[in-house]
């Protein structure tokens, strides 16, 4: 598999993984709203393009975020289509967003689950209280529901201490990937590496199931996460941001 297939194939398992509350076709590309700010659940998946009018195309966009009442949005990665998608929608005025990386890594056959570690296959009350204590508001409102149309299989990995919840992570097999999504750590429980014995388990657990890669998205200005996945061995195969019209 090449950089570029396997980053596409990355991105649609990314999509698949996080499961918008309304989607739609246009012309090959994959419309997504969800509510609340999640950008994966919010934004236009333009990895596959079937169509000959881009404009055309990119109206029919707008119309479907401004019919729900959500602000019209693109992510553009490496492995959009076209590739002058970015050009056309940046000369159209629609603004830049943040800079996000997808990391990936091959996984280890041998590497060994965290003891501090527990595994379920639905999310609990301490899971969540967890995950949701690190997002906006707007985030945690419709969390839950994002969490609850993940698709099977998937696994909710939570760090325990003295009896306490201290660090949440998700995973979701698709094929041969499995991605690392919903990390997070208590502020109190930081640098104590609660988020490392996460992800050794995702491994672990992706290992078992026989997953070769494992992948995950972050923020570009992260740095702190970032060096975690990279000490981890996780290192860039793509980027991508988002496109906004702003009226």
């Amino acid at each position: 598999m090449t950089q570029d297939t396997e980053l596409l194939a990355i991105e649609h398992a990314a999509v698949r993984g996080w499961p918008a509350r309304d989607t739609e076709g246009i012309d090959g590309w994959l419309a997504r709203a969800s509510g609340g700010t999640s950008v994966r659940g919010n934004s236009m998946a333009a990895l596959d393009w079937t169509g000959r009018d881009l404009t055309a195309a990119i109206g029919r966009v707008v119309r479907f975020y401004r019919d729900r009442g959500e602000p019209p949005r693109f992510t553009i990665s490496d492995a959009s289509v076209p590739p002058e998608l970015d050009a056309v929608l940046d000369r159209a005025g629609w603004r830049r967003g943040i800079d996000h990386v997808t990391m990936a890594k091959t996984v280890d056959p041998a590497v060994v689950p965290s003891a501090t570690v527990t595994q379920a296959d639905a999310p609990d009350a301490a899971w969540y209280d967890v995950y949701l204590d690190g997002l906006k508001s707007e985030r945690r409102k419709v969390a839950p529901e994002l969490i609850g149309r993940v698709q099977q299989p998937c696994t909710f990995f939570s760090a325990v201490r003295e009896g306490h919840v201290i660090s949440s992570g998700l995973s979701v097999i698709d094929g041969p990937l499995a991605s690392v999504q919903c990390m997070a750590t208590l502020a109190s429980a930081r640098r104590t590496g609660a988020a490392g014995s996460i992800l050794t388990t995702i491994e672990a657990h992706a290992a078992r199931h026989g997953v070769r890669r494992l992948y995950l998205q972050a923020e570009g200005a992260n740095t702190t996460a970032i060096s975690l996945y990279t000490r981890f061995g996780f290192a860039v195969v793509g980027r991508y941001h988002t496109r906004d019209l702003v009226d």
